[in-house]
């Protein structure tokens, strides 16, 4: 025994040895508040890729927040910015960055001809966005792109282009389907990453190969663990070890377990022996103990488990939960269904509002289901689409924390539990941008995801109307080689794909369907399922689908859009809109169009239709529709907040509400 402890120690030496040499000991920081990174990022400056951690705990690449990790590039927020120099998109060009060919920057207050046109019409911007408040000269805007989808920008280029711009109001990602409008990501810029020199990849990795930029030298590395192993891949890192293939109840898997922690100790250890020593110790202490370990660092190790990729949602404890909500108080709920109930927190006095959503019935025997859930939703990023922003895993509780999404649903809208309704182009406007994040799920996210419960009730708006998709709860990543899926049919009913409950094949249709019994209750703001209605009416799909097969759209209309309507141009928008949900509603899925052509019609028609419309007038209208913004005044933190009953209602639904 003594022996062997000796040899262990010898060992853990031989290994920080190692690290003092390659240099990960002086990249030894890679925690941001709730966040951890993955090699070669991290917060020290002798990082490969070094990162910024701003006194929230939020991840920065320069000043810019950083909404995700992928295997080989970082997704940074560029919101709309009036007066974001462009000297601050220095920080996108690095040694080892690089912005990636699938940007578009849109610019202000440029020389003439300085920028040459893009493919990507600036309308589109002026249209989505409110560039009044920048000043008289806000619609002054300009496009530059690369004219490619693969590569990355020439830092040489850039500054001698775009560098002749004095402001940076915005940058558009675009994924495969390349300047397609309905795959446009606003707000959101990618920066690819790569290491130089020869390739330092751990045994069990794979060295890749990436071409870099004009005048950056000639090629770069990244490293990918081979299948079977997770890590980040690097010989410089944490390298790679295997995923024990066994379950959580499976003494030889705690066992497993902890040779893999002894080998990351190894291998992330410092220049100290007594330091090795004392890992060694708590390891055969875990041992002693049967693998002991925090439910933290094991939602976190689970979360960057199985891929490459780097995860930044944060992971809370249960009782920053319960300190959030005052210890799950009545008058911190905003809702309850089925599956959840939702709370409203905030995790420190300064923070803001977010939505935490506690799940009823936990799947405590299957973690691992829960966490990729978690990373499915933690991958995406659209505009359009509800920020996941932590998780709290653990025994008998899993509890998701969310954006706050500040203004009900597109159900209340419609059937006035809030406002007096919507005018058409806001409508309009919600059906588009929806379409698009549905779209961007199907097309853009590699392997395709499906929501599985689209309804008017997973919509949410914010301050401005803008829409939010929630609810992924039900969603399913597909493999890319699968058209369709087997599985028990879930959703609501009224939304639910009829092909999909009688066989059981989920596909990219079934969400279509779903989204085009959406558009009806748009236009008709009748309830999906309605007992009170004939027999052969009951189901909303089949009555609007009579209406507007005998050209009757005006009889199943809602008499708001009838009365604020202002004739021609609206009404011409509302059957065009009519006949796309028909199409949707095909009962066979191969006569539905794909939710890229839904989106790509739905952004034509709103275009039409703010062409010959008062877009100023019909915003003015629809802020008189919407219940005042959430607010509550607490105290003291810690308390109980005070909410007037009009603005707790407003938020009842708010942000992943009832399914």
């Amino acid at each position: 025994m003594l022996s062997s402890l000796l040899l262990a120690l010898l060992l853990l030496a031989a290994a920080a040895e190692a690290d003092s040499i390659n240099g990960e000991s002086s990249c030894s920081n890679r925690t941001c508040g709730f966040t951890t990174v993955s090699y070669p990022f991290g917060f020290s400056a002798g990082c490969p890729v070094p990162l910024n951690c701003s006194h929230s705990g939020v991840v920065l690449l320069g000043t810019y927040p950083v909404r995700n990790f992928t295997a080989n590039s970082l997704i940074l927020d560029v919101s709309a910015s009036c007066n974001r120099s462009i000297a601050d998109a220095g920080v996108l060009f690095r040694d080892n960055l690089a912005m990636t060919a699938s940007n578009a920057l849109f610019l202000r207050e440029c020389p003439e001809n300085a920028v040459p046109e893009c493919r990507i019409n600036t309308d589109i911007i002026s249209q989505r966005l409110n560039l009044s408040s920048c000043g008289p000269s806000g619609d002054d805007i300009r496009c530059y792109s690369t004219g490619r989808t693969e590569g990355f920008y020439s830092e040489e280029n850039f500054t001698a282009t775009a560098g002749r711009c004095r402001l940076l109001f915005t940058s558009v990602r675009y994924g495969e389907s390349a300047f397609n409008q309905s795959m446009l990501v606003f707000g959101a810029a990618e920066v690819g990453w790569w290491l130089r020199g020869e390739c330092r990849c751990a045994v069990d990795a794979a060295c890749i190969p990436v071409e870099l930029p004009a005048g950056n030298g000639s090629t770069g590395f990244r490293c990918s663990c081979n299948e079977g192993f997770a890590g980040d891949g690097f010989a410089d890192g944490g390298g790679c070890v295997r995923v024990p293939k066994c379950s959580s109840s499976d003494q030889s898997c705690k066992k497993d377990d902890i040779k893999v922690w002894v080998i990351i100790g190894g291998i992330g250890a410092g220049s100290s022996l007594a330091l090795a020593a004392t890992l060694l110790c708590y390891c055969i202490f875990c041992r002693t103990n049967g693998g002991a370990e925090t439910e933290e660092a094991a939602t976190r190790r689970l979360l960057l488990s199985g891929t490459s990729c780097n995860n930044t949602v944060a992971v809370y404890s249960h009782k920053d939960i319960e300190r959030a909500t005052a210890n799950f108080s009545d008058a911190y709920k905003l809702g309850s269904g089925a599956y959840a109930i939702v709370y409203m927190g905030r995790f420190s006095a300064a923070g803001g509002l977010v939505a935490i959503k506690r799940l009823k019935h936990p799947d405590t025997d299957n973690v691992v289901h829960v966490i990729n859930e978690i990373k499915l939703v933690s991958s995406v990023s659209h505009p359009n689409l509800v920020h996941l922003l932590g998780c709290c895993i653990g025994r008998g509780h899993h509890i998701l924390v969310y954006e706050f999404v500040p203004n009900g649903t597109l159900s209340q809208h419609l059937h006035r539990q809030l406002g007096d309704g919507l005018p058409w182009p806001a409508r309009l406007v919600i059906a588009a941008e929806t379409a698009s994040a549905i779209a961007y799920l199907h097309t853009a996210v590699h392997p395709p995801i499906y929501h599985r419960d689209i309804k008017s009730s997973n919509i949410l708006l914010g301050y401005d109307l803008r829409p939010k998709l929630a609810d992924f709860g039900l969603s399913r990543a597909v493999a890319p080689e699968s058209s369709h899926i087997s599985t028990a049919p879930q959703g609501t009913p009224g939304y639910v794909d009829p092909q999909y409950h009688q066989n059981f094949h989920l596909s990219d249709k079934s969400d279509v369907y779903s989204f085009g019994v959406v558009l009806v209750e748009m236009i008709t703001a009748m309830k999906v399922v309605d007992f009170r209605r004939d027999p052969s009416e009951v189901n909303l799909a089949a009555l609007a689908g009579d209406r507007i097969a005998k050209g009757k759209v005006e009889e199943i209309l809602d008499p708001v859009l009838r009365e604020k309507s202002d004739g021609g141009q609206s009404m011409e928008s509302v059957k065009k809109v009519a006949e796309l949900a028909f199409r949707c509603l095909a009962f066979h899925k191969e006569a539905r169009p794909s939710m890229a052509e839904v989106a790509e019609e739905l952004e034509r028609i709103r275009v039409e239709e703010e062409g010959g419309h008062d877009h100023g007038k019909d915003e003015e209208a629809a802020k008189e529709m919407v219940s005042p913004p959430f607010s509550c005044v607490k105290e003291q933190w810690g308390s109980e907040p005070s909410c007037s009953s009009s603005s707790l209602s407003a938020a009842s639904s708010s942000s992943i509400h009832n399914r």
